[in-house]
């Protein structure tokens, strides 16, 4: 039977995809690391890895019990904090990823009361995509993601912090600029700002739209940005038109706020959630990190669902 030493050796180098890189990580030699591997090869007549591919390859016949690994594993560290957990005060190390069109206007808002509050977590964030949020969930690289949903992914839970209305903000010389407020039927895909591929607020914009690929608004120009702030500075000097979830409005400048527009009811609405594995053990931070946000949202955002809204799905 494998010990939990070499489970962590075959769950780490599943990881890295690198012997000496999994040792390191594991702060052993990578002689005994490798002697470890060989012996449970050995004992369920498997050979885990391609050594011959750099990076090494997961040969298929082993996927199943490196899953295997990786579940046992997480009960154990579950077992180990379940004392920890059951206490009143939140602590231990916690890895947060936060997708690209939230983290610039929602961290700000609860990180530093949060920080005060809970000096006994250790709470690491970093900006990721929707896609990087699931595949480090998925290899436990992170606990949790505050990203759009719904994902319907089996394996993940999510608990929803708040719904956010997107707004049309526009140039003078856009056609929408000329209406007080905007119905769905009046977006349009000429002379739209989009993200780029990969962020889930181009696929709820694109829908919204029925947008192109890439967008027109001048046709000499190709253009595709990670950052929402560099598509609302476009449309701020004068060019095109974009849609904008409501945290996002707050940090216009006044004198171009009557670009700003509200979309008629049904309001598209993006749902931002708390995400994590079934499996995660860390309820406490979990709490913690979700009332701390709900007690810092302002009033552009609303707590629970309501009927005026259109929760735009992401894919």
């Amino acid at each position: 039977m494998a010990s939990l030493t070499q489970l962590e050796y075959l769950v780490a180098v599943e990881k890295h995809r690198h012997f000496g890189k999994a040792a390191k990580a594991c702060n052993v030699s990578q002689p005994t690391l490798s002697m470890q591997l060989h012996k449970m090869e050995e004992e369920y007549a498997v050979t885990f890895f391609d050594r011959s591919k750099q990076p090494i390859l997961v040969n298929p016949e082993a996927l199943p019990l490196i899953e295997q690994a990786k579940n046992i594993l997480r009960e154990f560290e579950k077992l180990k904090h379940m004392t920890v957990d059951s206490s009143s005060e939140p602590s231990g190390e916690f890895k947060l990823g936060v997708i690209p069109t939230v983290a610039p206007y929602l961290l700000p808002k609860f990180i530093g009361d949060f920080a005060n509050k809970y000096q006994k977590v250790n709470l690491s964030v970093r900006e990721m995509t929707t896609a990087q949020i699931i595949d480090a969930l998925d290899r436990d690289e992170i606990d949790a993601g505050i990203l759009a949903t719904p994902l319907n992914i089996l394996s993940l839970d999510e608990r929803p912090l708040y719904y956010e209305p997107f707004y049309v903000y526009t140039s003078p010389s856009h056609p929408l600029a000329k209406l007080k407020n905007v119905s769905e039927d009046d977006l349009t895909a000429n002379g739209i700002w989009l993200l780029s591929e990969g962020h889930c607020l181009r696929n709820q914009v694109v829908k919204l739209c029925s947008a192109r690929k890439t967008s027109a608004v001048f046709k000499n120009v190709s253009f595709e940005s990670g950052s929402m702030e560099t598509i609302i500075q476009l449309v701020e000097q004068g060019h095109g038109y974009t849609l904008i979830p409501a945290l996002a409005t707050e940090k216009l400048a006044e004198k171009h706020a009557k670009g700003l527009k509200e979309i008629r009811s049904p309001i598209p609405t993006r749902e931002i959630s708390l995400v994590y594995r079934r499996s995660q053990y860390k309820q406490t931070i979990l709490k913690a990190l979700s009332q701390s946000i709900k007690e810092h949202l302002p009033k552009e955002v609303f707590q629970k669902r309501n009927p005026n809204m259109s929760v735009i799905q992401i894919k």
